[in-house]
């Protein structure tokens, strides 16, 4: 039995490939990513269905952090030209919210820029998390603030949050390569004080910073490990400004050899297409649908996404369909062991990260040979326009 069809078995039966399996997947060569997809879709199709889940990303405070985040526009020293505001005000992001909403997304992300929150900033967000509730019946909330200290996941989840994200984005080898004003475990220390407290764990990944295959591989063995309930996967946006602007490491086939290879290890798990699609996988992205059952609509923190029409247009004309606000997103075995999370419905999955912002053989054959690197595409810096509308502006959003 080739690979393939090994990984398509693996899947279906929510078995944890090797890692030489998964490294195999991010080897295969450009000419068999078709066949890569086509196996990776049995698996997303046996879990998810033909649904596909919106969400939708409200920035309450953008940039200023004094955290070193080489991929964040927001960034300690980034000179980045991004919208830079404090708090929204609850009627004000429950309004941005509300634009998302009526797009068709069933999850607002609610995130702010820094290294965490203080206590008086949950207090903000919990109102805010009530106000939106109160304004949008069947809404649900995750939030994104950064590392966690004791005892406010608990609070926020009392507020009516049902999820929580922070994301890995990279291998614990190489993670102070990108940050350090805060470690690796950290990030994990946050992950699990979400679960702990009942919120739906989110966590994830970014692509393209210049990691090896072995590092993403590593991340989302990581990430299998903490079972998170949803794996946001973003694709660097190389800000102007930023220390990994001039990384330009991914074409559109290594995309989606990567979030195949997300697919394949967590199958039943919701995986979720966040920033810096646009950029990579460009036209082909309706062929990540078979592979991811989540994306964001319209714009994300700091940066413009397409069009949220032509993102609803790209799904239907796929042959995929928007999830309903009454659908349940993850399978039902994952959501009985969630039992008790907080979730109003049973679908758990949470938001992206601060800024994304990174040959097989045919049926009855095994992998054979060794795979050429992956080209470095032509940086498209036309692609990455930084967001001049929706929250913290009086222009209208992009949903």
């Amino acid at each position: 039995m080739d690979l393939l069809n090994t990984l398509v078995d693996k899947g279906l039966r929510r078995e944890l490939p090797t890692r030489e399996e998964a490294l195999a997947v991010l080897a295969t060569s450009d000419d068999d990513v078709l066949d890569v997809v086509a196996a990776a879709g049995k698996v997303r199709r046996h879990w998810f269905g033909r649904r596909v889940k919106l969400n939708y990303l409200v920035n309450l405070k953008s940039g200023l952090c004094p955290e070193d985040c080489s991929y964040c526009s927001q960034r300690l020293g980034s000179t980045a030209g991004i919208l830079k505001y404090t708090w929204l005000k609850p009627d004000e992001a429950s309004q941005a919210a509300a634009a998302g909403l009526a797009g068709g997304a069933k999850r607002v992300c609610l995130v702010a820029s820094g290294r965490g929150p203080t206590d008086r900033d949950v207090d903000r967000v919990s109102e805010t998390i009530r106000t939106i509730k109160e304004q949008n019946e069947q809404v649900e909330v995750c939030a994104c603030l950064g590392l966690l200290s004791d005892g406010q996941a608990e609070r926020l989840r009392e507020a009516g949050a049902d999820a929580y994200n922070h994301n890995l984005n990279t291998s614990e080898g190489t993670y102070a390569d990108i940050t350090t004003t805060h470690t690796y475990a950290d990030r994990v220390d946050t992950v699990q004080k979400a679960h702990a407290a009942g919120l739906s764990a989110c966590s994830g990944l970014i692509a393209g910073m210049g990691e090896s295959d072995e590092d993403l591989v590593d991340v989302v063995f990581s990430l299998r490990e903490l079972d998170p309930d949803s794996v946001p996967v973003n694709f660097l946006i190389p800000f102007e400004g930023t220390p990994l602007a001039k990384e330009w490491n991914l074409t559109p086939q290594r995309c989606l050899r990567i979030l195949a290879m997300v697919r394949f290890v967590c199958p039943d798990v919701e995986v979720r297409i966040a920033g810096g699609r646009e950029v990579h996988l460009r036209t082909m992205q309706p062929l990540a649908l078979h592979l991811a059952n989540s994306i964001f609509l319209g714009d994300y923190l700091t940066s413009e996404g397409q069009a949220g029409k032509a993102d609803l247009e790209m799904i239907a004309d796929a042959g995929f369909e928007v999830e309903g606000a009454g659908e349940v997103t993850l399978p039902e075995h994952r959501v009985e062991a969630a039992a008790g999370c907080g979730s109003v419905c049973g679908s758990h999955e949470g938001c992206g990260s601060h800024e994304g912002t990174g040959a097989c053989g045919h049926e009855g054959g095994d992998l054979g040979g060794t795979a050429a690197a992956p080209a470095t595409q032509e940086p498209r810096t036309d692609l990455v326009a930084v967001r001049r509308r929706g929250a913290g502006t009086d222009l209208a959003p992009n949903a």
